[in-house]
């Protein structure tokens, strides 16, 4: 039995810009422009890459954001409009590897780098300011069809029409699916203390859930 492959729609990157939305000035990176060259990948970001709210995002454990193409559908039902490449700011846009079926600490080839499942993505506002739709951010959430990130285990030069190859399956079942209903729904404490054993779940998110788990 061979290695599972996913293929990539597209690789995608920006630098924060100044922009207007609701009367305010804001700085974003939400905005990425697909390549079509190999780029490197390093333990933070890809080459070209940035972010504009360091504090919220970027960092070892938020090195790629990938969202699944297969979402794009919904959210264009949703939107009711066609989405452009990375229409949630996404780094990579991938097939079949949707929330439900991907595991925290899952591995995967890319390019010649290697990367791991880390958390979910977590929507901030400013995707709703992009699409112009205040409803957006909680649609994702509701819906579970939040992305996530990877962190990079090797660094390595990452060539667009290259697909993920899966590696190493993560020995437990703790999928992003399953995180995301443990931190923003009211659920069972067995299934929190499952999450949190979780030896590859990002630190940000283990705090966070360790804040909760006190309180139960």
């Amino acid at each position: 039995m061979g290695q599972k492959r996913y293929d990539v729609e597209g690789v995608q990157v920006g630098q924060p810009i100044t922009t207007y939305a609701n009367g305010k000035e804001i700085q974003t990176a939400i905005t990425k422009k697909r390549i079509h060259e190999p780029v490197y990948l390093s333990k933070l970001n890809f080459e070209g890459d940035g972010q504009a709210d360091l504090v919220h995002h970027g960092g070892y454990d938020k090195a790629i954001c990938v969202f699944p193409y297969d979402h794009y559908a919904y959210f264009e039902q949703f939107l009711g409009t066609s989405l452009q490449a990375a229409a949630f700011g996404e780094n990579l846009t991938v097939h079949r590897l949707v929330e439900t079926k991907v595991c925290i600490g899952d591995v995967f080839q890319l390019g010649e780098a290697i990367v791991e499942v880390s958390q979910p993505r977590q929507p901030c506002v400013k995707l709703s300011l992009k699409h112009g739709n205040p409803k957006l951010m909680k649609e994702v959430l509701q819906t579970g069809y939040t992305g996530f990130y990877m962190r990079v285990l090797q660094e390595g030069m990452v060539f667009p029409d290259q697909p993920l190859i899966l590696m190493e399956k993560a020995s437990h079942s703790i999928t992003v699916h399953e995180v995301n209903e443990v931190k923003y729904r009211q659920v069972h404490p067995a299934r929190l203390k499952a999450v949190l054993e979780v030896e590859a779940l990002a630190n940000t998110v283990r705090a966070s859930l360790e804040k909760r788990i006190q309180h139960i």
